[in-house]
Formats: C-alpha cells, sequence, structure tokens
C-alpha cells in the first residue's frame, strides 16, 4: 500500500512534483486511503483474541518469558541508568495549542498540603515532627505513559473480545493497567530512524513502513526478537523541546508507524512498542473513515501494549557512541487499580 522505502543512506529530501525523486529521497508518497474495509481485514487478519486464553486480560506482554528477562540482564554491562520520561510538571505536552479535539487532558497539577515554610513558622509542632506533604492531580496519559488494553475500543468490544461496558465510572472491570504490574520488564531494543537517515527529526507526515523498520535493523545490527520492548525513535518530541513550544504536538501532524507495521509486529511478536510522540503512528492518519487506525487494531484487537510520549534523545545518544542498540528495559505502569493508562518513567539500563 505505500511504496517501498529505500536503503537508509538516502536523505530525506522534498519533492512534491517529482515523485520519482520521492522515491529516491526516501520521502513517502501518497498512499491509497485505508477503507474500513481495510480496517476490517486486518482485524480479521491479526486478531488475537484466545491466544493467551479466554481469561487473558495482558495481550502481547505474554510474549516476555522470564528466560527473556533473565538474557536481558546480561545486558547491563557499564550500570549506566537511562530515564525515557518527561517531567511530570506544569510544562508538559498537554499545553500546547492543538486542532484535534478536546480530549480533557491537562499537565499535571502538583499543590503542598504542608510545606517547610509551616514547619518553620510551627504551626506543625503540635505534631512533634516536622514534615513536608503533597497532593498530584493528573490524567494518566498527560506525559510519558502506557496505554492499557482497555483504553481504545473496536465496535463493542474492547481486547479478548471483552464487552466495552466493562469500562464504567468506576474504572475497567477487564483489563485495567493494574494486571500489567509485574510486566514492562526485558529486552528493549532503540530503531533510531533519523540517526540512520541523517536527520534530528523526521518531517511530520513520515510514515515508518515495515521496509524501514528492516532496514533499521539491519543499519544498526540488532534483531527485534520475541517478548522484546521496541522503541521508535522520530526525533519530534526533541524537535518540541528545542523550540520551547508543544504546539501542534498532542493530536497534530507527526511522523510514525504505518498502518502496515501492524503485520510486521504481529510476526515479531514484540510485547510493546513505544515512540517519542503523541501518539505511536503517523498523522495525518491514512484514512478518512478512522481516527487512528492503527491503534484501533493494535490495542483491542492484537492486545498490544502501546507506549508514547517517551524521551528517547539521551538513549539515542549513548546508543550511537557505544553502538550498542538492546538493553535492559524495566517500566512498570503503576498499579493503578481500573485505569486505562499509566504514567511512567521507563529505564532502559546498559
Amino acid at each position: 500500500m505505500r511504496a517501498e522505502i529505500p536503503p537508509p543512506d538516502f536523505h530525506l529530501r522534498p519533492y512534491p512534483d517529482r515523485p520519482e525523486e520521492n522515491r529516491m529521497s526516501g520521502t513517502n508518497p501518497t498512499p491509497r486511503k485505508l477503507t474500513l474495509d481495510d480496517i476490517r481485514a486486518a482485524a480479521e487478519r491479526l486478531k488475537n483474541w484466545g491466544r493467551w486464553g479466554k481469561d487473558d486480560e495482558i495481550g502481547t506482554l505474554n510474549h516476555t518469558s522470564p528466560e527473556d528477562i533473565v538474557s536481558a540482564a546480561q545486558l547491563v554491562r557499564k550500570g549506566k541508568v537511562i530515564s525515557l520520561a518527561l517531567p511530570y510538571d506544569s510544562k508538559g505536552p498537554q499545553g500546547g495549542k492543538t486542532k484535534y479535539p478536546a480530549m480533557g487532558r491537562f499537565n499535571p497539577i502538583h499543590l503542598m498540603l504542608r510545606t517547610g515554610t509551616d514547619a518553620y513558622s510551627g504551626v506543625l509542632d503540635g505534631r512533634k515532627i516536622r514534615s513536608a506533604d503533597d497532593l498530584f492531580i493528573m490524567p494518566t496519559q498527560c506525559g510519558t505513559q502506557w496505554d492499557g488494553l482497555s483504553h481504545i475500543f473496536y465496535g463493542e468490544h474492547m481486547w479478548n473480545g471483552y464487552d466495552i461496558r466493562n469500562v464504567t465510572t468506576a474504572g475497567a472491570q477487564k483489563c485495567g493497567i493494574e494486571k500489567t504490574r509485574e510486566k514492562m520488564v526485558g529486552r528493549g531494543v532503540l530503531l533510531d530512524i533519523p540517526q540512520m537517515l541523517g536527520q534530528k527529526c523526521l518531517v511530520d507526515g513520515f510514515a515508518i513502513t515495515p521496509e524501514l523498520l528492516d532496514a533499521a535493523e539491519h543499519h544498526f545490527g540488532v534483531t527485534v526478537k520475541r517478548g522484546d520492548y521496541l522503541l521508535v525513535r522520530t526525533g519530534q518530541l526533541e524537535a518540541m523541546l528545542a523550540v520551547e513550544s508543544w504546539d501542534g504536538y498532542s493530536g497534530g501532524d507527526a511522523p510514525g508507524l504505518a498502518f502496515e507495521t501492524l503485520d510486521w509486529l504481529q510476526s515479531k511478536q514484540v510485547a510493546a512498542v513505544a515512540t517519542d510522540t503523541w501518539g505511536a503512528e503517523v498523522r495525518p492518519n491514512s484514512s478518512d473513515d478512522a481516527n487512528q487506525p492503527w491503534h484501533w487494531i493494535s490495542i483491542p484487537i492484537m492486545g498490544l501494549t502501546v507506549g508514547e510520549i517517551f524521551d528517547l534523545a539521551e538513549l539515542s545518544k549513548d546508543c550511537a557512541e557505544d553502538k550498542r542498540y538492546e538493553f535492559m528495559f524495566v517500566a512498570p505502569a503503576l498499579p493503578i487499580t481500573g485505569a486505562v493508562a499509566s504514567p511512567v518513567n521507563p529505564l532502559a539500563i546498559k
């Protein structure tokens, strides 16, 4: 459905009126628009319902075995720990302007219940201990986060065929993020697409295809295996930080995973995939009939855990320096009962 991406030594150069040079430069020609029939066909082809039993609530996280975790621990050689999280504060990505319909998300609100000034004044001395305490209010998806399997629906069903009415005002009765509390640990792999193409950041609307993922494996000398946690860098988050503006980030145009990568991810049997963009998949979407069509299939049909808004800048630099694009990955979700997503501080340990 999309033209094959050429070898990675070609650079991104826009030639809107010269399609033959688009193919040679690595830019994406306009694909045929996905229809609902295409999405339905993908749902039938990639459906994992029942694969891990009728009661399963964690999907592809099942791909990671205890042996995989032991092997991942052997990748720690220099004891370097790299956080892949943005700070959770008032300067987060929810503050930018966007044309995307409002989702009710906002940046974290941090309030103090007791402070050092309270202690200094003596008002806390009746408790016979001086201390500080605080309160934090935030949407679970306002910053670096995991999408839970109760986050996206397909028609009237969610992951593993559960009725969507299992998600109520009391939270997710099925597939709550707390079910993953002993997961998100294993081998991490970084596929650094702009690094491979000699770019700082992929352009908005650039679709990362299966061919490009294959090329990245070859270029970086790493193979994505069953049970891996795949991180795909586009450079978009760093570009936003560089200009000190989040305008257009949440729900705006972005480079990202093409719809066709769903088959690639299924064949690789990854545990989870995460990117440095707001929504993982390429935007504008390749469909007029569905918003975020990649999400329609990845989460409710495949049971794939998806991470978004990961800060991959420091990891990119470190991998480029030591030429090692695999590492131990530790990023458990907070066990918030019934939550459909979770903030996270993902760690790459090398």
